[in-house]
């Protein structure tokens, strides 16, 4: 079914929604005699064919055509509009390189061009745009030379994830960025110092590039992160102690790297894994745009606080051993910290067992030994906890029967053994591979009974008791043997001193 194209007679409609309806063709031109039109959401639909020129020519202020099936380049002309505030043309096959002209939108605040097939670098005049948000993920852009942005401007939210970007990490941002995602690209070299610039950056994602080297001092800063993302990486050396001083950092992931040496102390004072996050808050601060795009809240992955807008993807984390979207806006109630898959070692430091606010703590994949902390019973939130594929020895602490959140755990591939404790929550983790390859568990969880050892001091008693009544057994008898020829001789000299044995 097409959008009828009478449509062009409602005349007096400012706000436009016909998402979901799945329409189908093109576009209709009558569209154009709707000239109090400032909002048309035609998202989720079936709509193909190239963008008209004639869009440019409207007085539409938010155009959202996501998540249909454009295709082709984008005409040049759509970006000499001065009316555009907001255009998001993600989740189509469009293609081609972005136009030179797309600079000439002076009034946009918002472009995401997420999800399609452009291709090329990403044009320098793109720095001209007033943006507030921009979105380029999820394309083909290649190369090693960035857009340089005005450093005062208002650009809040940067998404340049999921591309073939190389060379060095850019740094030619606005100081006020709160959100910046380079990750899966091909970016190289060590992270420049200039990074630290940008201590209003709240969530960073450098995952899965080539970035190697330590990871830097200089990154405890940014006082202001509440995400960092370091995950498949070339990092090595060891953590340093100064990324405990990011009180406000609530998901910390180092995996998959070449980090050695222990877990720094102070990684128990980690505020933002300590306290509870009862309420979400409003996360990265705000976008401010006019009142009016409020109209335009069944945008996807949009959300509205006192008549302004968020419009950020789900936060992708690894959690439960799965890569799951997480909703941002509820991001003050997840803590993570993962460190897996490295070279670290040593013990592990009791003070983890402050971080209450934790939802996931996965140390796998490493070298650490000696015991599990008591301490672990302190993580009042935990609900996914992996340990396994250490060298972890003695037993699981008693403390685990404190986690009543628990749902998903993983001890095995260690050295552990004792009976495992029992507990609400522990009592159902009862799936043998959580303590497979371990040298003496048992309990309920896996259906191995657990003997009934004695205790050591019963052990000695007993043992001395036995030694003892051997002794005496030994003693009597050795007496008697001694005792009865000495007896037989005493009696026969008795009578022949009386003359029993008197012979006449």
């Amino acid at each position: 079914m097409e959008i009828p194209t009478d449509i062009g007679n409602l005349s007096n409609i400012s706000y436009l929604s016909l998402r979901e309806n799945n329409f189908s063709g093109e576009i209709p031109p009558s569209i154009q005699k709707m000239e109090e039109l400032e909002v048309a959401d035609l998202c989720d639909n079936n709509l193909e064919g190239t963008l008209p020129q004639w869009l440019a020519d409207t007085d539409i202020k938010y155009l959202l055509l996501s998540n249909n099936k454009f295709s082709g380049s984008l005409p040049p002309h759509l970006f000499q509009s001065q009316s555009f505030l907001a255009l998001i043309l993600s989740y189509n096959n469009l293609s081609g390189a972005l136009p030179e002209t797309i600079g000439e939108a002076s009034r946009m605040k918002i472009l995401i061009l997420s999800s399609n097939r452009f291709f090329g670098t990403v044009p320098p005049s793109i720095s001209k745009l007033g943006l507030r948000l921009l979105d380029l993920s999820c394309n083909k852009f290649s190369g090693n030379e960035f857009p340089i942005f005005n450093p005062n401007s208002s650009l809040a939210y940067i998404d340049f994830s999921f591309n073939k970007l190389s060379g060095e990490v850019p740094v030619t941002f606005p100081l006020v960025v709160k959100v910046l995602l380079l990750n899966e690209n091909e970016f190289s070299g060590v992270l420049p110092q200039e990074i630290a610039k940008f201590s209003q950056l709240q969530y960073l994602n450098l995952q899965s590039n080539n970035i190697g080297g330590e990871i830097p001092n200089f990154l405890s800063q940014m006082s202001s992160l509440i995400i960092l993302n370091l995950r498949n990486n070339s990092f090595n050396g060891s953590i340093p102690i100064s990324l405990s001083n990011l009180s406000a950092l609530q998901i910390l992931d180092l995996s998959y790297n070449n980090l050695s040496g222990k877990i720094p102390l102070g990684f128990g004072n980690l505020t933002g894994m300590i306290n509870n996050h009862d309420v979400p808050a409003k996360p990265f601060g705000q976008i401010p745009f006019p009142s009016s795009i409020a109209m335009a809240r069944h945008v996807n992955w949009t959300s509205f606080w006192d008549g302004k807008v968020h419009i950020l993807h789900n936060l992708e984390v690894f959690w439960k051993k799965f890569e799951r979207g997480l909703p941002i806006q509820n991001i003050q109630i997840y803590t993570f910290l993962d460190l897996s898959n490295n070279q670290l070692s040593g013990e592990i430091p009791d003070s983890l067992g402050r971080l209450k606010s934790l939802k996931s703590l996965n140390l796998s994949n490493n070298n650490f030994f000696g015991g599990i902390p008591r301490s672990f019973g302190g993580l009042q939130r935990i609900e996914s906890l992996d340990l396994s594929h250490n060298n972890f020895s003695g037993e699981i602490p008693h403390t685990f029967g404190n986690l009543l959140q628990l749902s998903n755990l993983d001890l095995s591939n260690n050295k552990l053994e004792g009976r495992i404790p029992g507990g609400s929550q522990m009592d159902s983790m009862n799936d043998p591979n959580s303590y497979a390859n371990n040298s003496g568990l048992c309990g309920m969880q896996i259906k191995l009974p657990c003997e009934e050892i004695p205790s050591k001091p019963k052990q000695v008693k007993e043992k001395m008791v036995k030694k003892s009544n051997s002794s005496e057994t030994w003693f009597s008898w050795k007496m008697v043997v001694i005792g009865y020829p000495f007896g037989f001789l005493s009696t026969i000299l008795a009578l022949y001193v009386t003359d029993y044995f008197y012979i006449a």
